[in-house]
């Protein structure tokens, strides 16, 4: 007999990093909002795909999750819960053998309870990469940038196959620089070590041509880095970035409409600023201050700046897509947070101060996930479909489902929030694929 053993493998799905799944499915967002609606059967095949997907993640993982709860608004989120919940029921795969951990929560959500996070700036590599220059199927395209040489027009950059990528995938810009320079630093030192003209004897020269392979390998390693991280810099520097992210922070993170009203006006007539960045700060705007802001006037000092009227009418797609009236109550730390958490918070950025103005954003998704901690998330927000008063409301592991899109900003919290919390719970991350604000735009374009 040839054959030893048959296996089965799940291949719906792009695992990014070992807590980050993607099923690279794009233009999920106008399925999640046509569900319930006359056209969503023009997104059948989408939802198909998307339920399938879930469907392997928990078969790959072998998990039956003893929990499921979905974001109560998004008829989507129920939608697919439900669909999940009766396969499992009916399908004799999913009876996988409890590893005697605590309960497995499945939780699904939609992009519509946060569409802030997608269209913040980033400062840590991973995301950084793919808000700059794109990174998808774990390729950077570099062709077009100034001083690229013609091995690095497309590199590959993932975490399986490059160990300096793995390590400081989550490391901010600044630390990043160090960690190049110190790459750079030992790459040298193992150059000088097997120098060619130094080779005197036979042995020498078979170690050279051992190392050799390994030498270039490394070459190539350090080249690529030195090159994304030299094309970040300069973007940042062309595009004013460190200036539009702080504000887009303040926007993200504080209610001041004087203040920041004031700061969207001149940022809007501003030479430096580049029309994209325009655009998201215009958005971020509109989202924090929906009923209270003067949005007439900023769409016109939008127009006045150089962005074009299509993506000023995205003012009014975003809100009608996830303004107050459609999205959960969780962004601004409403409906989550009670006034000492939120007094606590804004102390502590103010102490802590400077170094963390780029990063004081937390996405919805990890106040979401603090709350399952705690066994504080409320029914009305988060139903179960199943594992109701299963006596132990808090999961060991929690697998995410965002319908409509992940971020790498979420994934980054994620890693941190494992990291911390090692022991207690772990969250596994999918989403039916992986946003940067350009890609999130352009599919709020495409909507009804």
């Amino acid at each position: 007999a040839l054959v030893k053993q048959v296996q089965e493998f799940y291949a719906d799905f792009l695992p990014i990093n070992e807590d980050l799944v993607t099923l690279n499915c794009g233009n999920t967002i106008a399925m999640t909002v046509s569900a319930g609606t006359a056209w969503a059967r023009d997104y059948a095949h989408l939802y198909e795909r998307n339920r399938q997907g879930l469907e392997a993640m928990l078969l790959a993982l072998k998990r039956q999750p003893t929990m499921i709860r979905y974001q109560a608004s998004s008829a989507f989120a129920q939608q697919i819960a439900r669909d999940v919940h009766e396969k499992i029921v009916s399908d004799q795969i999913f009876h996988f053998r409890s590893s005697g951990r605590r309960g497995c929560l499945l939780l699904v959500l939609d992009r519509v309870d946060d569409p802030v996070t997608p269209l913040l700036s980033q400062w840590t590599y991973q995301a950084m990469v793919h808000e700059l220059l794109g990174l998808n199927n774990n390729r950077v395209i570099l062709r077009g940038a100034p001083n690229i040489t013609k091995e690095l027009e497309e590199v590959v950059l993932s975490c399986h196959q490059d160990e300096f990528f793995r390590t400081n995938r989550h490391s901010n810009f600044g630390e990043l620089g160090e960690a190049i320079q110190k790459l750079l630093k030992d790459y040298q030192n193992q150059t000088q070590k097997h120098d060619a003209s130094k080779l005197n004897t036979i042995e020498d020269m078979q170690q050279f041509m051992d190392k050799f392979p390994e030498l270039r390998s490394q070459s190539h390693n350090v080249s690529k880095h030195v090159a994304i991280m030299g094309e970040l810099a300069r973007l940042v520097e062309i595009c004013s970035l460190m200036d539009v992210s702080q504000f887009e922070q303040e926007l993200a993170c504080s209610d001041d409409h004087s203040i920041h009203y004031k700061e969207l006006l001149d940022k809007l007539g501003s030479m430096h600023i580049k029309i994209p960045d325009k655009l998201r700060l215009g958005l971020l705007y509109a989202l924090r201050y929906q009923h209270s802001g003067n949005i007439n006037r900023v769409k016109m000092e939008m127009k006045r700046g150089g962005v074009p009227d299509q993506m000023v009418d995205l003012m009014d797609t975003i809100l009608k897509y996830g303004g107050s009236e459609t999205r959960g109550p969780g962004l601004y730390g409403v409906g989550t947070k009670d006034i000492m958490s939120k007094m606590t918070k804004s102390f502590m950025t103010s102490v802590q101060g400077v170094s963390n103005v780029y990063s004081q954003h937390v996405p919805v998704l990890i106040d979401t996930l603090q709350a399952i901690l705690k066994g504080k998330l409320k029914q009305d927000s988060h139903p179960f479909i199943t594992g109701r008063g299963s006596g132990d409301d808090i999961p060991s592991e929690v697998i995410v489902f965002i319908a409509g899109g992940v971020t790498y900003e979420e994934a980054a919290k994620i890693s941190e929030f494992n990291k911390s919390n090692a022991g207690k719970m772990r969250v596994i991350l999918g989403g039916s694929t992986i946003h940067n604000s350009t890609s999130f735009l352009e599919e709020l374009k495409g909507l009804p």
